[in-house]
């Protein structure tokens, strides 16, 4: 059913990343997708059309930053760019996926704040708001002087476990870093935590994995915001087995599943691995293993209450 004010000056537009998403949320609001065209010249020059007027409009942006990541981020900088000129009355950018997020701080000397530089980017650009999806280091919102509004797939995992009547769960956290995390999902499931204690090898010392917490003959849902490589899923898994899981089944917001990783996933004794649709899954990634669960509608209500200068803090809830 369309919403409130969806005949009105509201607009959604997709660019190259997720266009899937974007057709699924305008759908879900009962609007038509925005008219554009994304075009590249020979030398890798990007041009853009907006087909249609969007002055004084409420215009929202769809684009993950995912692979190609600089392709991404440079398209939606400069639609950005061409709304601001077009008269849009506000411009957000609505980024499921936010690329460079894993880069928020000076691990070392003389290392870029990548995260920063981005968030500054699209703040120059004319965007007048900025949404995404589990942001790998929630501390990004930090980066940008407009509202964002950092969603949570967590309810949807979540439910999906639910669904499954699972017995015997315990969540685990893949590292100390992501407890936080992993209790939420455990206190939704009223259930409890593991975490997965791993010391990394170095100069006269082998290395080494604990598991804190009681997973012994439990079914283990490991989670990640993340999901890349694939490593820290698979070895997970196989240690939580070594140390007597029954089984384990693992979750993630974002498939970024570069490199090897669908086939280190499928080699994996992992029962299955669970993940959005922040990012779009290509026919090679689509394996058996692997379910993919929708962010659409939850998407479309953030940006419904946004447009009718509702709350969006509930959707946190």
């Amino acid at each position: 059913m369309p919403f409130a004010g969806a005949e009105d000056n509201i607009k959604v537009f997709s660019l190259n990343s997720n266009r899937e998403l974007a057709v699924e949320i305008a759908d879900n609001m009962g609007i038509e997708l925005g008219k554009c065209s994304v075009n590249e010249f020979s030398d890798g020059e990007l041009q853009i059309n907006i087909e249609e007027s969007v002055r004084g409009c409420d215009v929202f942006v769809i684009q993950s930053t995912s692979d190609s990541v600089n392709d991404h981020i440079m398209e939606l900088l400069i639609m950005i760019d061409a709304l601001k000129r077009a008269s849009a009355a506000s411009i957000n950018v609505v980024i499921p996926y936010y690329g460079y997020a894993r880069q928020d701080r000076k691990a070392r000397s003389r290392e870029p704040i990548t995260a920063k530089l981005v968030a500054d980017l699209i703040e120059e650009a004319g965007a007048t708001r900025m949404m995404s999806i589990d942001i790998h280091a929630p501390q990004v919102q930090g980066f940008f002087n407009i509202p964002v509004d950092l969603l949570l797939a967590m309810p949807i995992l979540t439910e999906y476990f639910t669904e499954k009547n699972l017995e015997d769960v315990v969540v685990v956290s893949p590292d100390h870093g992501s407890v936080k995390r992993a209790r939420q999902m455990a206190d939704r499931l009223k259930t409890q935590i593991a975490i997965i204690d791993k010391r990394e090898p170095r100069k006269d010392f082998p290395g080494e994995t604990n598991i804190v917490g009681d997973i012994e003959g439990k079914t283990a849902i490991l989670m990640d915001d993340i999901v890349d490589t694939g490593t820290r899923i698979t070895s997970g898994t196989k240690a939580l087995l070594e140390r007597g899981a029954k089984e384990v089944y693992a979750c993630s917001t974002h498939p970024v599943l570069s490199g090897e990783a669908i086939r280190k996933i499928e080699d994996s004794p992992v029962k299955e691995l669970i993940v959005t649709n922040s990012i779009p899954l290509t026919d090679e990634k689509r394996i058996d293993k692997l379910t993919q669960l929708t962010i659409a509608p939850l998407i479309s209500e953030a940006i419904k209450r946004v447009h009718n200068e509702e709350p969006v803090s509930p959707l946190f809830d």
